[in-house]
């Protein structure tokens, strides 16, 4: 390889070639099509799910993949979804950091850079319900929770140390290895699946292998900005108060 290809490149190539792989062979192993020539010649960028998947099936470090750690292995525990990173503020406080739509589409790729989360806005919350416990804001994307959880609004999520801790048919935040979701968690027979279920039943269940979860967040409490909105109860009673007043007026125009 010429001396113009990144250090990333040059460590996927030292990976294959330890584990004894050809170009194919690897490509097909990660997930890959054809070959893995195009990566190592530095003419194909890694991708998040390639990166995961190093990390997935040899337990390889990203950080050391770009060259910003030495430590070449990370164990990866199954069953664990903590928090792979939090936030402190000045008096050694957690902090809630807050992950918009467009930081979600990179976060599962950055679960673990902590310069990555100097970059999103955090908060303290005086609360009682927020202490002794490491929380997260995200922000709502799409209309698959509807009508519980709105396109633009947040939600805070609590940390879940272990899929074993997880509440049955509980909402949470799933970070995956692609991408970050807000679903419904229904534990399965087979205890190395779990059912992600939108509230909208327009969406068909997604069923998801434990081990690509990275983290896993209780939502417990949610951020609106939809005050003006309605709710269903609002409109039932609308709806109520106009079916009494028709009947008022037809009582009066049978009189």
């Amino acid at each position: 390889m010429g001396t113009d290809v990144s250090i990333e490149v040059k460590r996927f190539k030292q990976v294959r070639e330890e584990n004894n792989f050809t170009q194919a062979e690897f490509a097909s192993l990660l997930g890959i099509n054809n070959s893995t020539a195009d990566i190592e010649r530095g003419r194909t960028k890694l991708s998040g799910k390639v990166i995961a998947e190093l990390l997935k099936q040899f337990g390889i470090n990203p950080l050391w993949l770009f060259g910003e750690s030495n430590q070449k292995h990370l164990q990866v525990s199954k069953g664990d979804v903590s928090p792979k990173v939090i936030s402190l503020n000045s008096s050694e406080n957690e902090n809630i950091v807050l992950v918009n739509v467009k930081a979600a589409a990179g976060y599962p790729h950055n679960v673990q850079d902590v310069d990555w989360y100097q970059q999103l806005p955090a908060f303290d919350m005086p609360l009682p319900e927020f202490r002794n416990a490491t929380h997260r804001g995200f922000q709502i994307e799409g209309d698959s929770m509807l009508p519980n959880f709105r396109p633009g609004e947040w939600v805070l999520g609590k940390g879940v140390p272990s899929i074993e801790e997880a509440s049955n048919n509980r909402v949470y935040v799933v970070v995956l290895y692609d991408s970050v979701l807000v679903k419904k968690l229904q534990k399965l027979p087979d205890p190395s699946k779990v059912l992600l279920i939108s509230l909208n039943e327009e969406y068909l269940p997604i069923e998801v292998n434990v081990n690509d979860i990275q983290e896993l967040w209780q939502v417990n409490s949610k951020l609106t900005f939809n005050l003006d909105t309605p709710s269903e109860s609002g409109l039932l009673k609308q709806l109520q108060q106009s079916m009494e007043e028709l009947k008022s007026e037809f009582k009066t125009f049978k009189q």
